[in-house]
C-alpha cells in the first residue's frame, strides 16, 4: 500500500490530538451550582472505566481491542448529548514487577553486567536449569531498551517511572477519549492511593467480608515456607491449580502385590479437571512401568497414586501428620493391571485398569479415569488395544476386561456434528489412527473440550437437560458430598524453589474475601439482575461464576501493593485492590498533582489528611468529619463523587468475568450495600452495564512473543495509522468469539478512509457542477431514504455496542448506497449537491466514534465550525420503505442480469462459434403468481409461526402441502418452489410470502432503463409483461419479483433508423442516427437521445417534426416552424416507415427529427 496516504493520516492525526489537547475536549467536572439545565442532570452524565494493565511492559492489541470498546462507547454518547468522563489509570500492584525486578538483580549477580546468559541446559547448574529460557534480559531487550536502562529495571520502582509515560503516550496516539488529569498508578507509592485503599479493606473488615484461615499456596518443604514469586528459581506467575480427585474403590480378590491391604478400603485416586464427565467412564488407566505408592489417609481409606502426588496431599490434610505420608506399598502399574474397580457414577458395576504408556509423572495423580466418548485420547487409547490381542497379552488384559466396554453417551452438543459421542466424532474428521497420533489428537481435544464445555447439554444423570458449564461444579459437589470424591490441588506447572526443591501445593494461613458468604452472594446476584450486560451468555458465565465463587485470598507476603491495615505482614494482592478503584477515578485529579501521587492536587490537601471519616463522608455524604481540611474542599469531593458515580459502563476481556468483573460486583454491593430503588438511597451505586469480549488474534494466529506473532499499540499506529487500527479493530468483532485483526483488511480500511478523505475534498471542489436543488429526483429520494435508515441502523447497533454493524451499516452499507446513487445519476440528472452535503455531514458523525480523526477533517471540509467532538448526533427523516423496497428489488434485478450475460458470454465463447456479445435485452415481468403457487403461498401463510419467524420443517410441509388437490398436477415443482420461498424469508421476513408486490415492479425498471443499458452495455432493453412472451417456459418460471432476461444480438421490436438534428446554435450536441423503435412512447426517445448524446443533468429536451422533402435534413430556419411532439404521442413501424400515432390519429413521418434542449 502507499505509505505516502499512511503518512498523510498520521500528520493529519497530530494535528487534531494537538487541536484537543489545547481545547481540553475531553476533561469533565461536575457541574457547578448555577448549572442546573438538563445537560448538567446526573442522567446525562456517562461514567465509562477500564481495567487498567499491568505496567511491565508496553500496551499491544490486546490491550487496545477491549480498550477500544470503552472508547466507541465514549464516542457515540457524547455524540447522544451525554456528558462522558473516561479516566484511565495503571496497575502496578502484585508481583509481576518485583519478581521481574528481582531476576533481572539475580542475572547480573550471577552472569555480570551485561548479563553473558547461557545458551544451552549444559552451561546451567541443576539448580540454574529450571529457568533456561525464561531469562528477563533479553525480555527487556525485546522491548528496544538498552543495557544501561534495563539495568535501572532491577528495582521496582523504575517500572513505575517507566512503562506508565509510554502506556499514556501510545493511547493518546490513538486518540483515546480520555480525561488525564485523572490517572495514576496503584500500589503504595502513590499515598493517595494507598489510603484510599486501604479505607476500602477496612470498610470490608468492619462489614465482616474479610475472614482468616488456611487457604492453597505454592509452598517449599525444604525451607517449610511459602514460596513467592521471588523465592523460584523457575516457575515464576505459577499458581494453584484445583483437581477432582475421584476415588475408584479396588474390588477384592486384589492381585498378589495388593493382597498385604486386603480388608482394607483401597481407592486408586484419579485427578481430574472434568468431573463432569465421569458418568461416561469405561476403564482407568494406568502405566505398567510408573512406580506408585499406596499410603494410609486421615480418614482410615488408603489412597494408590505417585509418590509425587502423594506428597502434595500430605501438605493438604489428607494424612494424619501435616507433610507426612507413610508408604504401606510400593508397587509399579503392571502389578494392579486388570484390576477391578468400583467407579462413580458411570453406568457400568465394575471397571477394569488397562494400560496406556502416555501417562507422564509429573502432573496428576499417575491413575487417569477414561471417558472415551468425551475425552479423544481416551478413545483411541481404548480402541487401540480392543483391536490389539497381542497388546492384550502383553500386558496379562482379559478380553472381558476390555471388549465389551464402549463409549457412554452422556452430553450432548446441540447443532454440531459432534452430536453425543464427540470424542468418536472428533477422531474421525480428525482421521486419528491410533494413540500415537499426538498433533491430530490435540485438535480433537481442542475441538471437543470448548465444544463440549461452553455447548454441551448433559443427557444423563440428575443434571439432564443442563448446560455442561453450569452443571459441572454441581456434579463435582455430589461425588464430593457422596464421599467419592474429593478435592485436591497441585502447581500449574513445575516450580523449583531457590533452594532446588520441587513445591507443592499446602493449605497455610491468610487473609481471605468470603465470597461464598451466602448473603454477600445473594446481594451480588441482585447487582447482576439489574446489570446490563449486552449478551445473555456473559450473564450465563456471571452466574455459573457466582455458583461456584467461594473464598478468594487477598493477602501475600510479596510483592508490590497497599499494606494489610491491621496485619502489616501481608500485601494486598493485585485482584483485590482493583475492584472499586472507579470511585477513585472522581476525586483522584483534585487529591494528587501528579501521576504517583508525589504532588498534591489543586485543593492541596496532604495524604495524612484522608482519614476513615473523611473517605467516608466523600462516598457516604455522611455528617462533616473532624478534620483540618476546608468544608469547600470536602464538599467539592462529595460533589465529583455524587455526580459521576455509578460507573455506567465497565467493558473487559471476558477472561475477566470468572474474577475481577463478579469481584467487581461484589465490592460494590459491599461498599454501597444499598439496592436500586430503597428509598434511603437517592442514587445507586451499583454498576450500570458491564461488556465482555473475546480475545483477538492477530491475522487468524494467536498474538505471541516468541513466534513473533505479536503487535504493540504503537507499532499498530505507525503502521496503519491511528483511524486504520481503530476501525480494524472495530471489524474485528464483537461477541465473546476470538476477534481477528489482519493486516490485508487494515490496509484496505486505511484506504478506504483516505479515498473518503479525497473523494469529499472533490466533490466540494466540484459543487458548481451538481444539481443545487431542494426538488428532489427518484434517486435522490431513495439516497436519502437510505442516509436516513443508516441513521437508525447505527444508532441501534452503536447503542448495542456491535461496532461491526454500526459500520457496516454505518460507512460501508452508506458508501455503497452513495457509490450506486452516483452511478444512477451519472446517466441521468446528476447528483443533487444539497443531498451530497448531507451524505458526508451523516457520513462524518456516524464513522466520527471509530475514527475520530478522519471525521474532524470531513467536518473542516464541509466548513462546519469548531471539532465534532461538539457535535451532535444526526436526526433521521423519514425512511420511505416503499422506495428502499423497489430499489432493492433493482438492485437484485440488475445484479442478476449482470451475471446472466457474463455467463452467457463465458459460455458461448469457449465454443469458439464466432459468438458476438448481446446487444438486446427484453426483461419479463409477472404481476401474479400461477394460481397453484398462490395457495401454496395461503398455505404458507397459515403455517407460518410469527413468535420464532419461521417455517416448520420441510417434512411438516411436505404433508401439509400433500393433501391439496389442486397441488397434484404439479407436486414435483411444489417443494422446489417451497424452498425459495424459504430463502427469500432470510432476507425479506414475512413479506417473501405476499401474493403480489408492494410496488409496481415494470415502472421500477422502466424508471432506470438508461442505467440498465449502460451498465448492461446494451444498444436497448425492453420491459415487457410476462403474458407477452410466447416461451412457456418463461411463462411458468417469471413471477412476482423474479423477472426473467433474455439477450440476444436481434432487437426485440422493429424499428427505423432516424437522423436527430439539433437546429440549435452554440450547444454541443449535433445531427446523428437513432433508432426508434416500434412502441416507443415520447419519453423513451428523449432518453434515447440523453442516452447516444452522454447528456448530463438530465435537461429537458422537446421533439419536433416538419413538413418538407424528406430526402432533405431539416434547417435551422425549418426548425422554427417544426411541430412540438405530444407528450401522449408514440411510435409504430410497418414496412421501414415511421409513423406517430396519438389517440386515433396516425401520421406518417419523414426520417428526420429535430430535438431541441428546452431552455
Amino acid at each position: 500500500m502507499s505509505f505516502a496516504k499512511r503518512d498523510y493520516l498520521l500528520e493529519r492525526e497530530r494535528e487534531v490530538q494537538d487541536m484537543w489537547d489545547r481545547e481540553a475536549i475531553f476533561q469533565m467536572d461536575s457541574p457547578k451550582e448555577e448549572e442546573k439545565d438538563d445537560y448538567f442532570s446526573h442522567k446525562n452524565k456517562y461514567f465509562v472505566t477500564f481495567p487498567y494493565p499491568y505496567m511491565n511492559g508496553r500496551l499491544h492489541l490486546g490491550h487496545t481491542y477491549s480498550i477500544t470498546k470503552a472508547e466507541f462507547a465514549v464516542g457515540y454518547q457524547r455524540l447522544k448529548g451525554k456528558r462522558c468522563l473516561f479516566p484511565f489509570a495503571f496497575h502496578c500492584t502484585g508481583m509481576p514487577i518485583k519478581a521481574c525486578a528481582d531476576k533481572l538483580k539475580r542475572e547480573m549477580e550471577e552472569f555480570g553486567f551485561p548479563p553473558q546468559l547461557p545458551l544451552t541446559s549444559a552451561q546451567l547448574s541443576e539448580e540454574e536449569e529450571g529457568h533456561q529460557g525464561t531469562f528477563q534480559w533479553p525480555i527487556m531487550r525485546s522491548l528496544g531498551i538498552s543495557d544501561e536502562e534495563i539495568k535501572k529495571f532491577a528495582e521496582p520502582l523504575h517500572w513505575l517511572e517507566y512503562f506508565p509515560p509510554l502506556a499514556k503516550q501510545d493511547l493518546k496516539r490513538l486518540g483515546l477519549k480520555v480525561d488525564w488529569r485523572r490517572s495514576f498508578i496503584t500500589t503504595n507509592t502513590n499515598p493517595y492511593y494507598d489510603s484510599f485503599v486501604r479505607w476500602q479493606f477496612l470498610t470490608l473488615k468492619d462489614r465482616g467480608k474479610i475472614m482468616f484461615g488456611k487457604r492453597y499456596t505454592i509452598f517449599s518443604p525444604r525451607d517449610n515456607q511459602p514460596s513467592m514469586d521471588h523465592d523460584r528459581a523457575s516457575g515464576e506467575g505459577v499458581g494453584p491449580q484445583e483437581y477432582t480427585l475421584i476415588k475408584m474403590k479396588a474390588l477384592e480378590p486384589f492381585p498378589e502385590k495388593l493382597r498385604p491391604l486386603s480388608g482394607r478400603p483401597v481407592y486408586l485416586v484419579a485427578a481430574t479437571l472434568r468431573p463432569e464427565t465421569m458418568y461416561g467412564q469405561t476403564n482407568c488407566w494406568v502405566r505398567p512401568d510408573m512406580k506408585y505408592v499406596a499410603f494410609p489417609t486421615a480418614k482410615g481409606e488408603v489412597f494408590l497414586c505417585s509418590k509425587r502426588a502423594a506428597r502434595n496431599m500430605a501438605f493438604q490434610g489428607f494424612t494424619q501428620e501435616f507433610g507426612k505420608f507413610q508408604v504401606l506399598l510400593s508397587l509399579v502399574g503392571q502389578d494392579i493391571m486388570g484390576l477391578g474397580l468400583h467407579a462413580p457414577l458411570t453406568s457400568y458395576d465394575v471397571i477394569y485398569t488397562l494400560p496406556m504408556l502416555t501417562i507422564k509423572d509429573d502432573k496428576g495423580t499417575g491413575v487417569v479415569t477414561s471417558v472415551p466418548s468425551d475425552a479423544p485420547d481416551d478413545y483411541a487409547a481404548l480402541r487401540d488395544i480392543q483391536r490389539k490381542k497381542n497388546m492384550r497379552e502383553k500386558y496379562g488384559v482379559k478380553d472381558e476386561m476390555v471388549l465389551p466396554f464402549q463409549p457412554i453417551p452422556i452430553i450432548e452438543i446441540p447443532g454440531s456434528e459432534l452430536g453425543t459421542l464427540s470424542a468418536v466424532k472428533a477422531c474421525e474428521m480428525m482421521k486419528v489412527t491410533s494413540q500415537n497420533d499426538k498433533d491430530k489428537l490435540e485438535k480433537a481435544k481442542e475441538l471437543t473440550y470448548q465444544k463440549g464445555f461452553y455447548e454441551g447439554v448433559f443427557i444423563v444423570g440428575e443434571h439432564k437437560g443442563a448446560r455442561v458449564q453450569d452443571a459441572k461444579k454441581k456434579v463435582q459437589q455430589l461425588m464430593v458430598n457422596n464421599g467419592e470424591a474429593v478435592l485436591y490441588q497441585e502447581p500449574e506447572k513445575t516450580v523449583i524453589s531457590r533452594s532446588g526443591d520441587q513445591c507443592v501445593v499446602a493449605l497455610c494461613d491468610q487473609w481471605y474475601l468470603d465470597y461464598g458468604n451466602e448473603e454477600w452472594k445473594k446481594q451480588t446476584f441482585q447487582v447482576l439482575e439489574g446489570l446490563r450486560t449486552y449478551s445473555e451468555e456473559v450473564r450465563h458465565n456471571f452466574i455459573g461464576t457466582l455458583d461456584w465463587l467461594h473464598e478468594h485470598a487477598c493477602s501475600r507476603s510479596y510483592g508490590l501493593g497497599t499494606l494489610i491495615p491491621w496485619d502489616p505482614q501481608y500485601v494486598i494482592e493485585s485482584l483485590s485492590d482493583s475492584t472499586i478503584y472507579m470511585a477513585y477515578y472522581t476525586v483522584s485529579f483534585l487529591l494528587q498533582g501528579s501521576v504517583d501521587g508525589s504532588v498534591p492536587g489543586p485543593l492541596g490537601i496532604r495524604p495524612e489528611q484522608l482519614s476513615t471519616p473523611v473517605w467516608d463522608y466523600i462516598f457516604y455524604g455522611s455528617h462533616l468529619p473532624e478534620t483540618d481540611i476546608p468544608t469547600e474542599a470536602l464538599k467539592q469531593l462529595r460533589r465529583e463523587f455524587s455526580y459521576w458515580y455509578p460507573v455506567d459502563l465497565r467493558p473487559s476481556g471476558k477472561d475477566l468475568i470468572q474474577n475481577h468483573l463478579t469481584y467487581f460486583l461484589y465490592n460494590h454491593v459491599a461498599i454501597w450495600p444499598q439496592q436500586r430503588g430503597e428509598e434511603a438511597c437517592d442514587v445507586c451505586r451499583w454498576p450500570v452495564a458491564v461488556r465482555a469480549n473475546g480475545h483477538i488474534l492477530l491475522n487468524s494466529e494467536k498474538m505471541s512473543k516468541s513466534t513473533g506473532n505479536f503487535l504493540t499499540l504503537s507499532e499498530a499506529v505507525e503502521r496503519f495509522s491511528a483511524d486504520g487500527t481503530r476501525l480494524a479493530l472495530a471489524l474485528a468483532g464483537d461477541t465473546l468469539e476470538d476477534a481477528n485483526f489482519v493486516y490485508e483488511m487494515t490496509d484496505a480500511g486505511l484506504l478506504r478512509l483516505y479515498s473518503q478523505l479525497d473523494w469529499v475534498k472533490e466533490v466540494a471542489a466540484g459543487r458548481g457542477k451538481m444539481r443545487d436543488s431542494s426538488s428532489y429526483t427518484y434517486y435522490d429520494r431513495v439516497f436519502e431514504s437510505e442516509i436516513n435508515q443508516a441513521v437508525l441502523l447505527t444508532d441501534s447497533n452503536y447503542e448495542e455496542m456491535l461496532y461491526k454493524e454500526a459500520m457496516r451499516t454505518g460507512f460501508y452499507d452508506l458508501q455503497a448506497a452513495r457509490d450506486k446513487y452516483r452511478d444512477m445519476t451519472a446517466v441521468g440528472e446528476g447528483m443533487n449537491w444539497h443531498l451530497v452535503q448531507w451524505f458526508v455531514e451523516v457520513q462524518a458523525l456516524l464513522l466520527c466514534p471509530i475514527c475520530p480523526h478522519v471525521c474532524e477533517q470531513l467536518w473542516s471540509i464541509l466548513g462546519k465550525e469548531g471539532s465534532i467532538m461538539r457535535a451532535a448526533w444526526p436526526t433521521a427523516g423519514v425512511v420511505d420503505k416503499l422506495l428502499l423496497s423497489e430499489m432493492q428489488y433493482f438492485v437484485e434485478a440488475s445484479h442478476d442480469f449482470r451475471v446472466r450475460i457474463k455467463k452467457m458470454v463465458e459460455m458461448r465463447g469457449k465454443r469458439c462459434d464466432g459468438f458476438a456479445r448481446p446487444q438486446f435485452g427484453v426483461i419479463y415481468v409477472a404481476t401474479e403468481y400461477p394460481k397453484w403457487q398462490q395457495s401454496v403461498l395461503l398455505k404458507l401463510r397459515e403455517l407460518y409461526n410469527e413468535e420464532e419467524c419461521c417455517l416448520p420443517p420441510n417434512k411438516a410441509l411436505l404433508e401439509a402441502l400433500r393433501g391439496m388437490e389442486d397441488l397434484k398436477p404439479v407436486f414435483k415443482r411444489v417443494m422446489p418452489f417451497v424452498q425459495y420461498v424459504k430463502e427469500g424469508l432470510s432476507s425479506k421476513g414475512p413479506a417473501a410470502m405476499d401474493l403480489v408486490l408492494s410496488f409496481d415492479e415494470k415502472a421500477v425498471l422502466e424508471q432506470s432503463i438508461n442505467y440498465l443499458v449502460k451498465s448492461l452495455e446494451l444498444r436497448e432493453v425492453w420491459v415487457e409483461h410476462v403474458t407477452s412472451s410466447t416461451e412457456g417456459k418463461i411463462r411458468d418460471d417469471c413471477v412476482p419479483g423474479k423477472p426473467i432476461s433474455v439477450f440476444s444480438n436481434k432487437p426485440h421490436k422493429p424499428l427505423v433508423s432516424v437522423s436527430m438534428v439539433n437546429p440549435q446554435k452554440c450547444v454541443p450536441f449535433f445531427s446523428f442516427s437513432m433508432p426508434v423503435y416500434e412502441g416507443d412512447g415520447l419519453h423513451s426517445l428523449t432518453n434515447r437521445i440523453r442516452r447516444v448524446c452522454d447528456m448530463s443533468g438530465a435537461p429537458e429536451l422537446a421533439v419536433l417534426c416538419h413538413k418538407g422533402d424528406e430526402r432533405s435534413i431539416p434547417s435551422s430556419a425549418e426548425a422554427n416552424h417544426a411541430c412540438v411532439l405530444p407528450s401522449t404521442a408514440s411510435f409504430s413501424v410497418a414496412e421501414d416507415e415511421l409513423y406517430l400515432v396519438d389517440g386515433a390519429d396516425k401520421h406518417l413521418l419523414r426520417p428526420h427529427l429535430l430535438y431541441k434542449l428546452v431552455q
